[in-house]
């Protein structure tokens, strides 16, 4: 989620699920040691928990970075190995140090060794070739060993030639029963599964298996799935409306604005806000329509939502 779940993004999310653990885009240590660390690692109290994900493979630099995360308040940090884009292959980041489970290891114990908050790894099932169930299995229990008890796993392998990060979402069939078997295996070990969840029936049925789901993209177009989650799981009451939830949003941008933000910065997380519904399209396209002319106006960003037809009685949008 690069470039996804920022700070304005995250605040977002929170209004529809205030249980759910939110996720930071993946940084990387690099980019922490070298770039805009405070910008990085800007997050609200409202976020909490809120774990930071980080890339890297060199376990002095990820150190480092480990305790930069915890100095700034975040809940966990979460290594990724799951990533298949040719640009973090090219800094031995991502899926590609799958192959490496003893690297992995040594990166999670020097992390665990710098900080006190939970160090967890979120990974695939396998890459290209090497991608059974004894290669997962292994590389969990060898990573395990040095003191990581939560693996966030999507349940697909990376294909890490030929196909891009937006195909490797796609192409690799999934599989979560190896998911479901990992956790047999694994008793005492958190297990979460993510990939292919985008409505919330199935994703609980999940549930009596695995400890936990993640949801990525589908939560992002349409954010009313966290609130579906957040209401099954915690018995919290179901928002009274996308808009209610939207003008709450507003209040928050207006805060921002103030201080200096630029709607556009924030803008661009509200596209699934009415997923669904009579008059989203519109209100996308005019959402788009204010960044295109840098409009810096909140009150346009309202008026956008006007004459969306957002509620019916079971909860969801007419048309969705």
């Amino acid at each position: 989620m690069m470039e996804w779940t920022d700070r304005h993004c995250r605040r977002f999310h929170r209004l529809f699920a205030p249980h759910a653990r939110l996720y930071t885009e993946m940084v990387t240590a690099a980019a922490l040691r070298f770039g805009p660390s405070d910008r990085l690692l800007a997050h609200s109290g409202e976020e909490h928990p809120v774990a930071f994900q980080i890339g890297g493979s060199d376990p002095g630099d990820l150190a480092r970075g480990a305790r930069s995360v915890a100095r700034a308040g975040f809940d966990e940090i979460n290594l990724n190995v799951g990533c298949p884009s040719d640009r973090v292959q090219r800094g031995a980041i991502g899926a590609c140090l799958m192959r490496e489970p003893e690297r992995v290891a040594e990166c999670v114990r020097a992390m665990r060794d710098a900080v006190s908050i939970p160090v967890t790894v979120k990974c695939r099932l396998g890459v290209d070739d090497d991608d059974d169930y004894p290669f997962l299995a292994r590389f969990v229990d060898i990573v395990h060993r040095a003191g990581c008890q939560v693996f966030i796993v999507h349940a697909r392998k990376a294909l890490l030639r030929g196909l891009t990060p937006a195909q490797n979402r796609e192409v690799p069939p999934l599989d979560p029963t190896r998911v479901h078997r990992l956790k047999r295996d694994f008793p005492e070990l958190t297990i979460v599964l993510n990939g292919g969840l985008d409505e919330a029936a199935p994703a609980l049925a999940h549930l009596g298996v695995v400890d936990g789901v993640m949801f990525g993209r589908a939560a992002y177009r349409n954010p009313w799935l966290l609130a579906e989650m957040e209401h099954a799981l915690f018995a919290t009451p179901l928002p009274s409306s996308r808009r209610a939830v939207f003008e709450r949003f507003l209040d928050y941008a207006r805060a921002e604005v103030a201080a200096g933000t630029r709607v556009t910065d924030f803008a661009r997380h509200l596209h699934g806000a009415f997923a669904g519904c009579p008059g989203a399209a519109r209100f996308r396209r005019t959402l788009s329509e204010l960044g295109q002319r840098r409009c810096n106006d909140v009150q346009a960003l309202a008026r956008a939502a006007d004459g969306i037809d957002d509620w019916t009685p079971e909860g969801r949008c007419s048309n969705a």
